[in-house]
């Protein structure tokens, strides 16, 4: 499997060699780190980000160099399969979201209390014009 993607990476390396750009020029054209094109190209990339993120980049660099994307997935099918994702992050303690507390869907509550409150302001204030001969 990592004998495919350095093939592909090889491929690519040669195409862009050959078009006689530089990692900077991909990279400012792509927005993808020159890390991690030199990843693709090295045949390193899955050990640095999710498959996901490895397959889009290769796909969005591939492109761009003008290479057929679908005929590489084609010739290499099993270069994305079988890879078993890492997750950078868990959820439990210490997340955002509270999970089966009661008083967590109440949001309306402090919009509700500003409004009461900007309602007797206003209030106040008309009856005091009024009684000071303003209105």
């Amino acid at each position: 499997m990592s004998k495919d993607i350095q093939q592909i990476g090889g491929a690519l390396k040669a195409k862009r060699k050959e078009m006689n750009l530089s990692l900077k020029e991909i990279e400012n054209a792509t927005s993808i780190r020159s890390f991690y094109l030199e990843a693709i190209e090295e045949g390193t990339i899955m050990e640095h980000i999710a498959t996901i993120y490895a397959q889009g980049f290769l796909k969005q660099y591939a492109s761009f160099l003008q290479v057929d994307v679908d005929q590489l997935i084609k010739e290499n099918p099993k270069i994305f399969e079988g890879r078993e994702e890492k997750h950078e992050f868990s959820y439990g303690i210490g997340t955002l979201e509270v999970l089966g507390d009661k008083g967590g869907n109440v949001k309306w509550l402090p919009s509700l209390l500003w409004t009461i409150l900007s309602m007797a302001i206003l209030t106040l204030a008309w009856y005091t014009a009024k009684f000071l001969g303003i209105l």
